[in-house]
């Protein structure tokens, strides 16, 4: 198993969600061009193969703050965009 996880500390000390950005501030769906990104998921197995990821499960806690969102395809392999800008008019 890998995982891959980010985090964005929120104490909402001023009562609401913090404005603390994460990867380049673009939710996703922005795609190629704004949303930060990983591409060419790979992991070396025990023989020194690249292998590459499959199964890709994806979670985000506070998915209208930050999100994630994965695909595939000939030129990228597996990947995934990320990210977020924090408090916006959908998350207070």
């Amino acid at each position: 198993m890998v995982q891959f996880g980010g985090e964005v500390v929120n104490s909402r000390s001023m009562g609401y969600h913090t404005s603390t950005q994460m990867g380049s501030g673009h939710f996703a769906d922005e795609g190629f061009g704004k949303a930060s990104y990983f591409r060419n998921l790979q992991v070396v197995d025990w023989d020194n193969n690249l292998i590459p990821l499959s199964n890709l499960h994806l979670l985000a806690d506070h998915p209208n703050c930050y999100d994630i969102r994965a695909g595939k395809n000939n030129v990228w392999g597996n990947y995934f965009y990320y990210g977020g800008p924090g408090r916006n008019s959908r998350c207070p």
